[in-house]
């Protein structure tokens, strides 16, 4: 074999190769950003197939909080409906109003001593805690990973590879200003 043929396969087989590697690294980064997400969905599953359990338990003790009920099923729709359509934008929003409702059904509850005492309450109230814990740290691993795989698709070179093979880049779950700041569960049921 002539050195003139072994520089042209050289020259040849070594973009390849490396537009090989970004390809499967970006196919990686995808696809783990992709997991991420459906660990974060089925905890948004868990928990809200749990909502209606803890719903009911309620109403049998809470018959004056309707409107409070109300407002948790009315968010965990809100979240279902971002989750079903897959908009990453809207489920930030949606879930932060779940939270606020649920804050203030739990804070209501403390004015109710029976449901306090209700052993179907306690274990609910303690299953979506740690739901909510679980789901909390999940978006911050998505986000991460979305993060990651994001910056990969817009780096040179690898915007090269990105570009030629339609890689998309993934919504991160955003929290606005005003939905980070405290909330005022008072205020919830005057």
């Amino acid at each position: 074999m002539s050195l003139g043929l072994i520089i042209f396969l050289g020259l040849f087989a070594a973009p390849l190769f490396w537009g090989v590697a970004i390809f499967n690294q970006l196919v990686t980064l995808k696809n783990n950003t992709k997991k991420s997400w459906s660990n974060i969905d089925v905890l948004l599953k868990q928990r809200n197939s749990e909502l209606p359990k803890l719903i009911d338990t309620c109403k049998q003790h809470m018959k004056y909080e309707q409107e409070t009920l109300e407002k948790v099923i009315k968010a965990r729709n809100l979240v279902e409906s971002a989750m079903q359509s897959k908009n990453i934008p809207q489920l930030g929003p949606a879930e932060m109003k779940l939270e606020a409702s649920l804050n203030g059904l739990f804070a209501v509850a403390e004015d109710y001593p029976e449901l306090k005492a209700s052993d179907a309450f306690l274990r609910l109230q303690t299953r979506i805690s740690t739901l909510e814990e679980s789901i909390s740290d999940r978006r911050e691993f998505y986000n991460d990973t979305a993060a990651l795989s994001n910056t990969r698709i817009q780096q040179f070179p690898d915007n090269i590879v990105a570009n030629m093979f339609s890689f998309k880049e993934f919504d991160l779950l955003e929290f606005h200003m005003s939905e980070l700041q405290d909330v005022d569960i008072a205020a919830n049921f005057i």
